[in-house]
């Protein structure tokens, strides 16, 4: 698998008529034009909203490997959104190295 697949389950997870049906399907509706730019020449569909509802009404046509790769940047915001997200759940407690005993000194 490729870099930015690697590691993903994403693909076991779409249905097993994805690019025989659903893709053809939605690029048809769409004419093409994508729904984040509204510029023709959308090579790919986009879940609108992240996760695995397959349903028509949540996929919409997109560029992707075409400029201006509308689906890249906005993967890419849904991705930096989700990590600072975890880095914010993360503990708040001190890096023991950085504690300092009463007198002022680092342990």
């Amino acid at each position: 698998m490729s870099g930015r697949w690697q590691g993903s389950t994403r693909r076991s997870r779409l249905p097993l008529d994805w690019s025989s049906r659903i893709v053809p399907r939605i690029m048809a509706r769409d004419h093409g034009i994508c729904y984040l730019c509204g510029q023709p020449g959308a090579d790919t569909i986009d879940h609108i909203q992240p996760g695995d509802n397959h349903t028509d009404t949540n996929l919409a046509a997109v560029h992707d490997r075409t400029w201006p790769h509308c689906h890249r940047y906005k993967s890419s915001r849904e991705g930096n959104t989700a990590r600072h997200r975890y880095r914010d759940r993360r503990s708040t407690e001190p890096h023991p190295g950085t504690i300092t005993s009463h007198h002022g000194a680092a342990r």
